[in-house]
């Protein structure tokens, strides 16, 4: 696939005072697409198999939102279409996911069934919507903000209540509670709900998908899991199974595009919307480092957040649930020998038209056999051996991502995700504080600087010149004061404080530097900064605190490393000589 030049209406015109006139596009994100005749026929074909293995993950999905199969299956045609136009890694698949779909369906639980399609449909477009606003603001560089044990701990919670939640549906029984692992508790307690059919066939589907996961029929395993225990279910009448459409009829056709209802608005609804974007961002990002471009071009975070925007507001149009960047149909697309957006695309295309010729059989599929298909998904998603790393790593890693795995386990994903974020605001906080490090510097009669462990306290008539490693903010400004050595006990001593590569300083960081000038002058000493950006040094004229003790004293950083320490330290030096 090759970028073309957009059309009009997307080039955005200036004129200069010379009178000549430039044209250029509105956005690069918003450029046309076009395909390569070389790789149009590979990537037709490579859609297919993608196509056909979506189609009970997508159902599955819907089951895990809490509505039709048919959800599901709209929001993988459109999904993908629309992430496949503008996805910046361009073998990533934008469908249903266990997670997205775990997320929308906790936000909409409360709503009544009747109601939840509707709910649902608004939900995904917020989310969209939200993705979209994050890929403007450029919010992709903060995803690597997310500690590696935040997310192994969510993403085991999000599998463990996959695992929980079906456990019902595998054995045909009805089963309440308020979680996932409440309900598995509840059928546990209550085994004679269970129905031997409904069991039987999902006993068949989970045995069809152990045998097939490692032979050539893989990619269809979970087909021929779904098709043989409905056909047979089918051919003995068995009444007593539960099936797809006994929670609705399943339209036939492709949908019509669907505006939301704004009564169907609630801040329940917009706090899922958030849950969903955060997952599916999250997640993406994770797609994207999996699947490479081709050409070993780097792909775009925000771009990549736009594209799964895009595709949750088309999904959305079109009465889908939220869509995200998916790894196993993503690994699928990649097997299939996909080389471009293209792929994806055509799998969307190839999904309409199974959807099209065989929508009347969705409603004849067994629920246990769906129910299945999640528990060996969650199953073959629990990434034991990175839960075991992390728990050999360390006690801040141990803490994380346990927390963050019960609280997916027993709270709404919402708010499982609100702890997520804070959790990994607070372990970077803590990181910072604890890589903090305070050296001295000695300068050598060769120019060169002998770093060693600072000591505790200074001594008298000493200068002392000290370099820092680690952030400054917040808590790292906080552990930087309790490491700085105490001028208490001497007389007359002089700190050089080394600030170079600092753009910017807190206002913690001020406040400590401030502190610590003040305890030097009660000492009868003095504070140099060395090395001092010249936006900090604006920081510090602007907001009159460090440099109003008497004695202080700013070098600003030269382009040769180390000239304005020196510069320093020997202005401290002859201070010093003119006291004593």
């Amino acid at each position: 696939m090759s970028w073309v030049c957009p059309p009009a209406h997307l080039l955005r015109v200036t004129t200069h005072p010379d009178g000549s006139v430039e044209t250029r596009p509105v956005r690069k994100w918003l450029r046309w697409p076009a395909f390569e005749r070389r790789d149009l026929r590979k990537n037709l074909v490579a859609g297919l198999p993608g196509a056909i293995s979506s189609v009970p993950d997508s159902m599955a999905a819907s089951v895990l939102a809490g509505v039709n199969p048919v959800h599901g299956l709209y929001a993988s045609i459109f999904g993908r279409v629309g992430g496949g136009l503008t996805a910046s890694s361009r073998l990533m698949v934008i469908t249903t996911t266990g997670a997205a779909a775990l997320a929308a369906g906790s936000a909409v639980a409360a709503v009544p069934a009747a109601d939840r399609p509707r709910a649902l449909l608004l939900l995904t477009l917020m989310a969209g919507g939200l993705m979209i606003l994050a890929a403007v603001a450029k919010l992709g560089r903060y995803t690597r903000f997310v500690p590696h044990s935040v997310m192994i701990g969510f993403l085991s919670g999000v599998s463990a209540n996959i695992f929980f939640g079906q456990l019902p549906d595998l054995v045909g029984a009805e089963a309440t509670g308020p979680f996932a692992l409440a309900k598995a508790w509840d059928l546990l307690l209550h085994p004679s709900r269970i129905t031997s059919g409904a069991l039987l066939a999902g006993l068949f589907a989970l045995g069809v998908l152990v045998a097939l996961r490692r032979t050539r029929m893989a990619a269809f395993s979970t087909l021929v899991a779904l098709v043989v225990p409905s056909v047979v279910v089918a051919v003995l009448g068995a009444d007593s199974v539960p099936l797809a459409g006994d929670g609705g009829a399943i339209p036939s056709g492709l949908p019509t595009p669907t505006l939301p209802r704004l009564s169907d608005f609630s801040f329940s609804l917009l706090a899922g919307a958030f849950a969903v974007a955060a997952v599916v961002l999250v997640q993406g990002a994770g797609v994207s480092e999996a699947a490479p471009n081709p050409d070993k071009s780097r792909s775009d975070a925000n771009r990549d957040f736009l594209a799964q925007g895009v595709g949750n507001i088309l999904a959305g149009l079109f009465r889908g649930q939220p869509v995200g960047g998916s790894v196993g149909q993503t690994a699928v697309n990649v097997a299939a020998g996909a080389t471009g957006r293209s792929a994806a695309i055509f799998s969307g295309l190839w999904m309409a038209v199974l959807l099209l010729l065989f929508s009347g059989l969705v409603s004849s599929v067994v629920t246990s056999s769906l129910a299945a298909v999640l528990i060996f998904a969650a199953i073959g998603s629990f990434r034991i051996d990175d839960v075991r790393a992390i728990l050999r790593t360390g006690r801040i890693s141990q803490i994380a991502v346990v927390t963050t795995f019960l609280a997916t386990l027993f709270l709404p994903v919402a708010a499982a995700v609100g702890i997520g974020v804070a959790l990994s605001l607070i372990l970077q906080l803590n990181q910072e504080a604890l890589d903090l490090k305070v050296v001295e510097l000695t300068p050598r009669d060769d120019g060169a600087f002998l770093e060693q462990p600072c000591a505790p306290r200074l001594e008298s008539r000493q200068v002392v010149l000290l370099d820092v490693y680690g952030s400054l903010f917040y808590a790292g400004a906080r552990t930087l004061q309790a490491r700085l050595p105490d001028p208490a006990d001497a007389e007359h001593p002089v700190v050089v404080l080394r600030l170079r590569g600092r753009a910017l300083l807190g206002a913690t960081a001020f406040a400590v530097l401030t502190d610590y000038a003040e305890r030097l002058a009660d000492a009868g000493g003095r504070l140099y900064l060395s090395g001092v950006d010249p936006a900090v040094l604006r920081q510090m004229r602007r907001m009159r605190t460090v440099e109003q003790v008497p004695g202080v004293r700013a070098f600003e950083a030269s382009d040769v490393v180390g000239e304005s320490s020196l510069a320093g330290y020997h202005a401290a030096k002859r201070w010093l000589e003119s006291v004593s």
